[in-house]
C-alpha cells in the first residue's frame, strides 16, 4: 500500500495504523494508494467524479479487479469535523473510513437498504476485530 499525505493535519494516524486497518479490511491482495488530502482537493475530486460540489470524507476509485487495484482518498478536515460532530474519537473515525473505503473497493455498496445493512455489519465486524467500537452506535 502506498500512502500519500497531502494534508498537514496533526490528527492523521501513522502509516502503520493506516496499513493495519487496511489489512483488516482487505480480503485479498490489492494494489492500493491511500491519499490523505485537504478540503480543496476533496471538493475538486467530488465535484469532478460525483457531480457534488463539497468536500466529502472518503472517495474510492476502482481501477481493476485482477489484481484488485484502486485509490482511497480521505479528506482530513472532514474526518475531524465528522468525528467532533458525532462525538467519536477521531482515530476511530479514521479507522472506520479506511475500512469503509476499502469495502467499496471490494465491491460493497450502501445505495439500497439491504446493501447498506450488509456493509455496515461487515464494517462493525472488521472494526471489532481491530479493537474499535461500533461506528453506528
Amino acid at each position: 500500500m502506498i500512502i500519500q499525505r497531502r494534508s498537514r493535519a496533526a490528527h492523521v494516524p501513522s502509516d502503520s495504523l493506516l496499513r493495519r486497518w487496511a489489512r483488516g479490511a482487505l480480503k485479498r491482495p490489492a494494489e492500493v494508494t491511500l491519499r490523505i488530502v485537504a478540503a480543496t482537493e476533496a471538493r475538486r475530486l467530488n465535484r469532478e467524479f460525483r457531480g457534488k460540489d463539497y468536500p466529502t470524507n472518503v472517495l474510492t476509485f476502482i481501477y481493476g479487479d485482477k489484481p484488485l487495484s484502486g485509490d482511497i482518498v480521505l479528506c482530513a478536515p472532514v474526518v475531524a469535523r465528522e468525528a467532533r460532530e458525532q462525538g467519536k474519537a477521531v482515530r476511530d473515525h479514521w479507522a472506520h473510513l479506511v475500512v469503509h473505503g476499502l469495502l467499496h473497493l471490494q465491491g460493497h455498496d450502501h445505495e439500497h437498504r439491504g446493501e447498506a445493512e450488509r456493509m455496515e455489519n461487515l464494517e462493525r465486524r472488521i472494526l471489532r476485530g481491530l479493537g474499535i467500537g461500533d461506528p453506528y452506535a
